[in-house]
């Protein structure tokens, strides 16, 4: 099996797509074409590199010092069955797993009625940043995510509550009174 990515390896040490220090899965198509998208080159379903998913496996398999693995791009969910099969695999090897997508939770949800891979997938990530980047509430402040709209979701507690479990540790900003970030303070 092939997956369209945008780059034609895993790149290594991101420490801005999750926590931790993360590899990243770079997956090439997206259908939201969201204004002001900082990687507009990955949204077209044409460009990239075909890649074998069992070439990904073994440089998965090969990672040291990593956190976890991250699925951006483009849309992961525009090819979940890949995605699937490598997230599953990751969490086989004890990688914690994250995945950024324009849709929300709820359509995801909606939307793995008639594709079971997509259910697949959000059963092997254990966060999801969802919902479209919107350029007039895009913000530097906000750990993980582009714009205030997008929510930092707990997948696991999520699915076994059946409504949207937040992350909430990542509301936090730095501010002092000075106006420098270096305290945290809670919105």
């Amino acid at each position: 099996m092939e997956i369209r990515l945008a780059t034609p390896n895993i790149q290594k040490d991101s420490i801005v797509d999750g926590e931790g220090i993360r590899s990243v899965i770079w997956t090439q198509g997206c259908i939201h074409n969201c204004p002001g998208c900082h990687n507009p080159e990955t949204h077209s379903f044409n460009k990239g590199y075909l890649v074998d998913i069992d070439k990904l496996k073994d440089e998965i398999n090969n990672l040291s010092g990593q956190t976890g693995v991250t699925f951006s791009g483009g849309d992961p969910m525009e090819q979940a069955e890949q995605c699937a099969e490598l997230a599953k695999y990751c969490k086989k090897l004890g990688l914690n797993v994250w995945c950024y997508t324009g849709y929300t939770y709820e359509a995801l949800l909606k939307k793995a009625k008639a594709n079971k891979a997509i259910m697949q997938f959000l059963k092997n990530i254990d966060v999801l940043v969802d919902g479209k980047f919107i350029l007039s509430l895009k913000s530097f402040d906000s750990s993980f995510r582009g714009s205030t709209n997008q929510r930092i979701i707990d997948v696991t507690k999520s699915l076994k509550k059946k409504e949207v479990v937040l992350i909430t540790k990542y509301d936090e900003i730095k501010i002092n009174t000075k106006g420098r970030r270096n305290q945290y303070m809670y919105l």
